[in-house]
């Protein structure tokens, strides 16, 4: 079981920790749930791409989890920022990220999106839409990129594919072509292009065929319009492990079978070879998290069915309701002890698809008990809600024996301030 936590995870008495913190400590300092984030997984994630890619430009997808704290950390290791809204963007600069360590992405720019990544004077800016490319100029964007959609179909959930045909993210081929032909008559350097299959990705089949039709496509762009990119931009998109049956590629496998099959296709299209960039998200902090939950209610609901009710669930993880994703747990504060039942672990919101764990086996359950959810630390708190007014988790960083607070939980007085009643 173990194997799905972070690094540092082992049991202590049977109890589980994480960096040397025993989970129930952190529960009981910092309430739950609570998002452990431990901070030698997080480093030795950014230095297999550093080690891996030494001459690439590597960027964190902020999206994963936004965190002044976990930026900072990947600053000290060379890892700039992929950025895609204004929010982000600023999150990035307030971390510390230079702008020459910074990518802008978004399928609708907004103007002061524009002006912002100009005036940090980011390394590119990914143009998604073709009347992007004179709002970009007159933003004064200098250096872009282009986001081909190359129509590949990633084996993952539909909702996070991203390269298909009819995707709302790049552009088709042939639109593709014009933009770079429009981008340099508006005064921009074309630096070269971008393409992201997809996310959540367990396999290389697909991310190396989206670098087959990349590279075909550079030789279409020679032929045309006597441009070849100068950059290639090949995403991000690796997975994690969640459970048993989940085996992702190594962080050093999945890239050196992309740089492998760019020199072969480039060499094959006689194209020169471009700098390379890649944009890590959860496989740089999704391994790194655990979610804690103190246990409520468990309820037998029918001679099959017993729920184990948890104090977070759609809130702070939306993937098993948007994705049908799939999580495994431990009790933390009863590590060692076998498992007595397959129990359904759901949340506390008013949905009946609140619904985190179907079907996982755990020793009995009893309330105040500790559930730990591993590989939680991408796209949980990062696309929370305050559904049912319920407020956002804290989460923290843990390191030899030590754990300090890297976001507040949220209070209800945090929602009431952005109220206006009208009474006064």
């Amino acid at each position: 079981m173990l194997e799905l936590f972070p690094a540092t995870a082992a049991v202590t008495e049977g109890e589980l920790a994480i960096g040397g913190v025993k989970t129930t400590d952190l529960a009981d300092e910092f309430g739950t749930p609570l998002v452990v984030y431990c901070e030698q997984t997080l480093v030795d994630a950014a230095r297999a791409y550093r080690a891996i890619a030494p001459d690439a430009l590597v960027v964190y997808g902020v999206k994963a989890f936004p965190n002044l704290a976990l930026l900072g950390l990947f600053a000290g290791e060379g890892i700039g920022a992929d950025v895609s809204t204004l929010g982000e963007l600023t999150y990035a600069t307030r971390a510390g990220i230079p702008g020459d360590r910074i990518i802008v992405h978004g399928n609708n720019k907004s103007d002061e999106e524009l002006r912002a990544a100009a005036e940090a004077r980011v390394r590119y800016v990914v143009l998604d839409a073709l009347d992007e490319i004179d709002r970009a100029a007159e933003a004064g964007v200098s250096c872009v990129l282009v986001r081909v959609t190359p129509g590949i179909e990633a084996d993952t959930h539909e909702a996070i594919r991203t390269a298909h045909h009819g995707s709302k993210f790049g552009l088709p081929p042939e639109q593709a072509l014009e933009a770079i032909a429009a981008a340099q008559q508006a005064g921009l350097d074309v630096a070269g292009l971008h393409v992201h299959i997809g996310s959540q990705l367990l396999e290389t089949e697909a991310v190396l065929a989206g670098v087959d039709r990349l590279a075909s496509f550079s030789a279409t762009a020679r032929t045309q319009l006597g441009w070849t990119p100068a950059v290639v931009d090949l995403g991000g998109g690796l997975g994690v492990r969640h459970v048993h049956e989940e085996l992702p590629p190594r962080i050093d496998e999945f890239v050196s079978a992309l740089i492998g099959r760019l020199e072969r296709e480039w060499s094959h299209h006689e194209l020169p070879l471009p700098k390379l960039v890649f944009e890590p998200g959860r496989s740089l902090v999704g391994s790194a998290g655990t979610t804690l939950y103190r246990v409520g209610a468990v309820k037998q609901a029918s001679e099959t069915t017993t729920y184990v009710a948890v104090d977070g669930g759609m809130s702070d993880n939306p993937r098993p309701q948007l994705y049908g994703a799939r999580h495994s747990a431990l009790l933390a504060n009863r590590a060692e002890e076998p498992a007595s039942g397959a129990y359904v672990v759901c949340g506390k919101h008013c949905e009946s698809g609140d619904v985190l764990i179907q079907g996982i086996r755990l020793p009995e359950p009893r309330r105040g008990d500790i559930l730990a959810v591993p590989a939680t630390g991408g796209y949980t708190l990062g696309m929370g809600s305050n559904y049912n007014a319920v407020p956002r988790p804290a989460a923290v960083l843990v390191r030899k024996g030590e754990a300090r607070l890297i976001r507040r939980r949220e209070t209800i007085e945090d929602l009431l301030a952005l109220e206006d009643d009208g009474r006064h």
